[in-house]
């Protein structure tokens, strides 16, 4: 099957009976989840979102607004429907693949569940404006949360390539607003960090409302990018999920 620019597949697995998609958080990179399909593959096929303007998309310009991406993943994945998929995303990726889980119910073809990490309920909002500040002060957000090399943050051309995805990124998720009745009707995971400073357990509990299909919630010891030191326990918890979707 032909790949869509949205789309990075690093360990086709044609025979595998389910599918992964995994959606970065804001600023990350389809390669972010490499070591994912490295260790599902080739139970699971995995297929990693690229958004514009990173890596090797970084030429095009980074889009701002939830919907607007949420959109076009969703056409990037129809294609591949043909077996039950399951959605995986952390922090920004959460919201999307909440998101892509609706549009894709909408249109009668449902994920088999999906998994949000990283990211409170969406009817918790909370007014941010992160992307209002100068660079530094976005790149002080970033390292606060322990998600991105020091070295690229301190290197003046690495941060001048990373920063106009990393704004546009910040802007969509910060300037996005979710209906707090969305549901699915699916089930959903929820995963997150229990020292995570941008989601509280009990935020994260909270997804529990948007689904009227099975919930349950993870937790884990670390912060916001728990899932680094926690990657065997979020392997063996994806494990499951897939599981029982295929």
């Amino acid at each position: 099957m032909a790949e869509d620019q949205w789309i990075r597949r690093y360990h086709p697995a044609e025979n595998a009976p389910v599918r992964l998609v995994c959606l970065p958080h804001a600023g990350g990179a389809a390669s972010y989840f490499h070591p994912v399909s490295q260790a599902l593959a080739p139970a699971a096929d995995v297929l990693a979102v690229q958004y514009p303007g990173r890596q090797d998309r970084l030429g095009e310009p980074p889009l701002r607004s939830v919907p607007e991406l949420a959109d076009e993943v969703t056409r990037a994945l129809l294609p591949w429907l043909d077996r039950p998929v399951v959605l995986f995303g952390h922090s920004m990726g959460a919201v999307l693949a909440f998101e892509v889980g609706l549009r894709l119910e909408a249109r009668g073809t449902p994920p088999a569940a999906v998994v949000v990490s990283g990211r409170r309920a969406p009817s918790h909002h909370r007014e941010e404006t992160v992307h209002q500040r100068d660079d530094d002060g976005l790149l002080t957000d970033v390292a606060r949360l322990d998600g991105t090399d020091s070295r690229v943050l301190n290197d003046p051309e690495l941060r001048a390539m990373i920063l106009p995805a990393l704004r546009a990124d910040y802007t969509a998720i910060e300037t996005h607003r979710p209906a707090a009745d969305a549901k699915l009707t699916v089930p959903l995971h929820a995963h997150t960090g229990v020292e995570d400073p941008r989601v509280s357990v009990e935020e994260a509990r909270d997804w529990s409302a948007h689904t009227t299909g099975a919930f349950s919630l993870t937790t884990y010891p670390g912060g916001h990018f728990y899932l680094t030191a926690q990657a065997p326990a979020v392997i063996a918890a994806l494990r499951t999920v897939l599981a029982a979707a295929s």
